[in-house]
């Protein structure tokens, strides 16, 4: 007795229909992609060693590939260490910019040098790649009520710079701070009990434990960490770093500051581990008039440095720490706050600022007390240490992936001057040995992030067919040899004959 029952007719041709069109239909897409690809012309190639496809589309929110050594460096990231700084730097006492600088146990002084030393010894693992400075200055008296700085006072910022290996990207710098000053309830108490464990050891602690592991590690661009004085005064160590660099000529292609990055539980009742804002300017807060012109005629008010650094941050963070979240937020500060990101964008640089999601306002400029059973006070009991790590890690991931990418485009524009609904992009040419060549992103005037790319080769232009400058926003980035991406470069309309 046969127990095989043979198929039905119809269901033998089901089954053939279902095999053919398994066969058949990845040819369909291979075809559609290469149409796809057709779609650009590229133009001034430069040079052979193009190992990127031109006019292939690729995954748009892509900065690099995963790096097995990026992973492995934030596994390092300890939040005992971190909880360990924290706690050092509360027991000074206070660490008000106008407190003791000669005191070997409480005030700014004390502080300090604590941080030089921590600095020091990590540079004494680093095989030479680290070195750490003092930069101090005097500031000038700025009594209230205009200032916050009633005589002249010394500030120290606490500079350590693991320096470039690649020499051609050597001077391509990335900066990334914490303020360790602290302040009470009012700015110019020198004396009151100041802890500041969030506002700002916990950005503090952080950006020392970046430098801890990263210095093991070889990048080919300089990374800047540094540990910040005068905040509470009004940016003003911050301030005097960014206009050195100004006035030095240094290329500082992006600057991080973290700041009040310790606390998850919120004055509104909501916890939340998971999630850090980035604010991120998106007029250029030293915009010129012509530039401003253009900008009111062809957009670009959501595209500046400081918004293509943030997306950068969004997509890499979310890749290598996937249990947090990057809330990007469009504004260059909270609503009457600033931090020390301000004063590069003041100057020109892309900045961004990192803080915990919902502020709860008992511990931060408080006197520390106790009323109607409430407590206040910035204190090490209301920090979350893991959280710290959480943010760490994403500053990390995002430092080392800049730093191993090549430089962001540079003179990128949309040519005009005729009516057509092709686009073409042009941009200078990048020097970098590793270069492989470029990508065009771009997305519709609505969206929040780049949505589609093209790698287009070791090109200077290349013409979008088909697709309006009016109907999307376009940008370029630089791509290495092993994949790394650069943030994205938004381009200025230049006419037809200028180069």
């Amino acid at each position: 007795m046969n127990l095989v029952q043979p198929f039905p007719r119809t269901l033998n041709f089901t089954i053939a229909l279902f095999i053919l069109l398994i066969v058949v239909s990845p040819l369909g897409f291979v075809a559609d992609a290469q149409r796809r690809g057709t779609r650009g012309r590229n133009q001034t190639r430069r040079g052979n060693d193009a190992p990127l496809r031109a006019g292939i589309d690729v995954d748009p929110l892509q900065t690099s590939r995963s790096n097995a050594e990026i992973r492995r460096m934030l596994a390092e990231i300890d939040r005992r260490n971190i909880e360990r700084i924290v706690r050092r730097l509360v027991a000074f006492g206070t660490r008000n910019t106008l407190s003791a600088q000669d005191n070997p146990t409480r005030g700014i002084g004390a502080a300090r040098d604590y941080l030089y030393s921590e600095f020091t010894q990590i540079a004494q693992s680093s095989r030479g790649r680290l070195t750490v400075e003092k930069q101090t200055f005097e500031q000038p008296a700025a009594p209230p009520p205009q200032g916050r700085v009633p005589r002249p006072t010394m500030i120290t910022n606490v500079v350590a710079t693991l320096r470039g290996s690649q020499p051609a990207s050597a001077d391509r710098v990335y900066v990334v701070s914490g303020h360790y000053d602290s302040m009470c309830t009012s700015p110019t108490d020198a004396e009151c009990d100041a802890p500041g464990a969030n506002d700002d050891a916990s950005g503090t602690a952080a950006v020392v434990e970046m430098a801890r592991v990263m210095s093991k590690r070889e990048f080919e661009a300089t990374v800047i960490f540094m540990a910040v004085a005068g905040e509470e005064q009004g940016l003003l160590g911050a301030t005097y770093f960014a206009e050195q660099a100004k006035q030095r000529g240094m290329n500082i292609e992006a600057m991080f500051t973290n700041d009040i990055v310790g606390n998850t539980v919120g004055g509104n009742g909501v916890q939340d581990r998971r999630t850090v804002r980035v604010f991120s300017e998106g007029v250029p807060s030293n915009e010129t008039t012509q530039e401003a012109a253009t900008r009111r005629s062809v957009g670009g008010e959501n595209d500046s440095s400081a918004r293509q650094l943030a997306r950068f941050i969004k997509d890499v963070g979310e890749r290598y720490v996937p249990e947090a979240r990057v809330q990007i937020i469009y504004r260059r500060d909270r609503y009457g706050r600033g931090g020390d990101h301000i004063p590069f964008l003041e100057r020109g640089f892309a900045a961004v600022r990192f803080t915990e999601p919902n502020e709860d306002y008992r511990h931060q400029h408080q006197n520390v007390r106790t009323e109607n059973g409430i407590a206040y006070g910035d204190l090490p009991q209301f920090v979350d240490y893991g959280y710290i790590a959480t943010v760490a890690r994403i500053n990390a991931a995002a430092l080392a992936s800049l730093a191993l990418a090549p430089a962001r485009p540079k003179g990128v524009s949309i040519v005009t001057g005729q009516l057509t609904n092709d686009t073409e992009i042009r941009w200078t040419a990048n020097t970098e040995p590793d270069l492989a060549g470029y990508e065009i992103v771009w997305r519709e005037t609505s969206a929040p992030l780049w949505t589609n790319s093209r790698a287009v080769g070791n090109v200077t232009s290349f013409t979008m067919r088909g697709m309006s400058k009016d109907n999307y926003f376009f940008g370029v980035r630089s791509v290495d040899r092993q994949g790394n991406r650069s943030p994205v470069s938004y381009p200025r309309p230049v006419s037809r004959t200028a180069r």
